[in-house]
């Protein structure tokens, strides 16, 4: 399985008043770790997948985290995201945010590959994900 790591440095604006970054916005540094791990498997910005793809996009049908340390503002964090399993139209995101050598937050998400309908376009609906994806990600292309 392919593996990306990206480090970001824990800004003001991430923290509550206590000084320690608010829950929510692990799951925007998670969403940008997808993002970021398709982007260097496939070597090619979100923009672009999405495009070449004929997709929406990957939207997030189930997250979750689990705490075990506090980060605060000026820690610079490492984020390790990893696709641990791949359905037909579905996805598995494991994230290991780790601070200074320390698991901070442990999280996943499950997302599916989205395009418009082509008879309702106003609709959206799962399809397929791409064998070159598959490939990529390191996961077993499907027999059809």
């Amino acid at each position: 399985m392919f593996t990306h790591t990206m480090e970001i440095d824990i800004e003001f604006g991430d923290c509550d008043p206590a000084g320690i970054v608010y829950f929510p916005n692990f799951f925007r540094f998670f969403d940008n770790g997808t993002a970021h791990l398709f982007a260097a498997a496939l070597g090619i910005r979100k923009r672009e997948w999405t495009s070449r793809f004929g997709i929406l996009g990957i939207p997030v049908v189930d997250v979750n985290a689990v705490f075990k340390s506090p980060s605060r503002f000026g820690d610079r964090v490492s984020i390790e995201s990893t696709v641990t399993s791949m359905g037909r139209t579905s996805f598995e995101v494991k994230h290991r945010l780790v601070n200074a050598g320390t698991l901070a937050v442990e999280g996943g998400e499950t997302r599916v590959w989205i395009a418009r309908d082509p008879d309702k376009p106003e609709k959206l609906r799962p399809v397929p994900i791409p064998d070159e994806v598959r490939r990529a990600l390191g996961h077993e292309v499907t027999d059809g």
